[in-house]
């Protein structure tokens, strides 16, 4: 076995496509520009604005285009019509990887990824107590990082990106209303990701975030919705593995 090093893999990263049937834009050469400047498009949630298969469909049209791996997750505008599994079957048909809970390894670099959910962060998160609906909310985040961890300890590969849609800590969500922190991610994400050692953690849902930050582990954090202002000036983030 060679014990040379693997080539530098570019990632192009970009969340909240939000694309919508009424006013649909084509994503179909911003596709083509990344399959020119990267070797895997990772795809942070929100691919659609309502979660409707007709908007996956549109979409899916434009993922055809691309000539290098597509992988991603949904996010929670993807659920919003109760499509979720034909949106995934869709994009999936498309030829993208929909990671919920999954791990993927590309070229040498494994790619694990789930929706996550909200919470709140550090000391402040929302626990499990009282009324059964806030039992069930806490529920779903736990139900979300322990998928995460079973699919973090399937990968191999000595790289890996994490892939979420809901943000793990506070520095990439700054700017935002403090009101809507606790909705917009949650630093269970964070605990579990630390417990393992990652080459970067990608994700969207906060649209006046900001790009760059770290977990309590100081592991890479990038939120790359594409309404973030990012290095390159792009609308998607160039990150290198």
């Amino acid at each position: 076995m060679s014990d040379e090093p693997k080539p530098i893999m570019k990632v192009a990263a970009m969340g909240d496509l939000h694309v919508r049937e009424d006013n649909w834009v084509s994503y179909r050469d911003l596709f083509g520009e990344i399959s020119r400047e990267a070797d895997v498009l990772v795809l942070a949630g929100d691919l659609t604005d309502l979660g409707k298969p007709k908007e996956a469909e549109l979409l899916a049209q434009d993922i055809k285009s691309c000539s290098i791996p597509v992988v991603g997750v949904l996010g929670n505008h993807d659920y919003e019509c109760g499509a979720h599994e034909e949106v995934t079957h869709i994009l999936r048909d498309a030829g993208m990887r929909v990671l919920d809970g999954q791990s993927v390894e590309i070229e040498g670099v494994g790619f694990v990824g789930v929706k996550g959910f909200a919470g709140g962060f550090g000391r402040r998160m929302l626990g499990s107590f009282g009324e059964p609906a806030i039992k069930q909310f806490v529920g779903e985040t736990m139900n979300e990082t322990l998928r995460l961890e079973n699919a973090m300890r399937q990968v191999r590969a000595k790289r890996s990106m994490v892939i979420l849609h809901y943000a793990p800590i506070t520095e990439t969500i700054e700017s935002e209303p403090l009101e809507i922190y606790p909705f917009l991610g949650s630093s269970r994400l964070a605990e579990t990701i630390d417990r393992f050692k990652v080459s970067a953690i990608v994700h969207g849902h906060a649209h006046r975030g900001r790009f760059e930050g770290r977990t309590p582990g100081g592991q890479p954090v990038y939120n790359v919705a594409k309404h973030i202002e990012k290095p390159n000036g792009k609308p998607y983030a160039i990150i290198e593995i």
